[in-house]
């Protein structure tokens, strides 16, 4: 079930950052964007466990995902792309207009589903990611208004 982040899930989200990338958010940074009102951070929870998150931030009308992560326990299962869709709708329903992410240049797998979602790429970052050194390429949607997730 996907739901906004709250406290209780900001320890599960620390640990999987810690898991999916080589320079992780810290727990505080994450407890922050709860009380960022430009933020907007949902997890999916698979039987009381948090199997994956996306975290976003907006200046409207305008928003940026900034971490997106599935436990590797349950990749494969769609999870990207669900929480990654419900992110675009409640964005969509808050009235932001576009919506822009960073990817490594080489995570073929991601850049495939935001390409299915609709992003189009709209530039490159060298050197962005660093452990290892990498581009990231900059992908943007445009988003249409839609009705708030529940």
């Amino acid at each position: 079930m996907i739901r906004p982040m709250n406290e209780s899930h900001v320890s599960a989200v620390a640990e999987l950052e810690k898991l999916c990338f080589s320079a992780p958010w810290s727990r505080r940074s994450i407890a922050s964007e709860l009380e960022n009102q430009l933020s907007l951070w949902l997890v999916e929870e698979r039987e009381g466990v948090v199997a994956g998150y996306v975290g976003s931030q907006s200046v409207p009308p305008e928003a940026d995902v900034m971490n997106v992560a599935v436990s590797p326990a349950y990749r494969r299962q769609g999870i990207g792309r669900a929480l990654m869709e419900a992110l675009i709708t409640e964005l969509s329903a808050r009235g932001m207009e576009s919506l822009t992410l960073e990817v490594r240049a080489s995570n073929e797998a991601a850049i495939a589903l935001y390409e299915a979602l609709g992003f189009l790429q709209v530039g490159r970052r060298p050197n962005y990611y660093q452990d290892p050194k990498e581009d990231a390429l900059i992908l943007r949607k445009e988003l249409c208004h839609a009705d708030p997730i529940h």
